[in-house]
């Protein structure tokens, strides 16, 4: 009798897999755009004053859980495909998300008058420069991408102007860029996971030659 093992006999020519290994994982980037969207999308609305600021604090689960954890999961699965820009990118997102929750709830309750401008400037101009950077990166990954990057640059720096300034007209500007940012990252997120169901391009992601 022919001795076996897992299913396979002994005898039989050990198969040697030669797909690459992250070839079965799908593509996190999708997760992380929709995440980093919809929670956009809702601070977006308290920014651009199109619902009362005093339900800001609705936009902290979506901080936590799907902006931020959900997404830095992605980016975690991101360091698995070996996609740098996807590993810096959602995990740094995410973890802006979580860091704006706890910003919130705990620091806002705490701060003195004479930091209520100079607190929330310096903390949107810490993600301004990463975000700089990264939106250059974002130029050699998609034109979908780009997009979203440098959206998001724009937002950012509209946001620690008027965070500096005081001017609540520059924030609400950067509140409507926010929206713009939270539908362009829903695009991305949307003609990614529709590509991948029809497995062929329906909708546009505008690729960069060479990738």
């Amino acid at each position: 009798m022919t001795e076996t093992f897992v299913g396979r006999s002994v005898s039989e020519p050990l198969q040697v897999r030669t797909d690459p290994p992250t070839d079965h994982i799908v593509d996190p980037g999708l997760l992380g755009l929709a995440g980093f969207a919809m929670t956009t999308f809702v601070l977006s609305c308290v920014n651009a004053g199109l619902v009362t600021k005093a339900i800001e604090p609705a936009v902290l689960p979506l901080a936590l859980f799907y902006g931020g954890l959900v997404q830095l999961l992605a980016g975690m699965w991101e360091f698995r495909k070996a996609n740098t820009f996807g590993a810096l990118a959602f995990s740094s997102y995410g973890a802006f998300w979580l860091s704006f929750a706890a910003y919130v709830k705990f620091v806002v309750p705490g701060l003195p008058p004479a930091s209520a401008a100079s607190a929330p400037g310096l903390f949107l101009l810490t993600w301004t420069i990463f975000t700089a950077y990264i939106a250059v990166a974002s130029l050699r990954v998609s034109g979908a991408v780009a997009a979203v990057l440098l959206a998001v640059l724009a937002t950012f720096i509209l946001l620690t102007v008027g965070a500096y300034s005081g001017a609540a007209g520059i924030t609400i500007i950067g509140g409507y860029l926010g929206l713009v940012t939270a539908a362009l990252a829903w695009y991305a997120s949307f003609a990614g996971v529709t590509n991948a169901t029809f497995q062929k391009t329906v909708l546009p992601v505008f690729s960069v030659a060479g990738r």
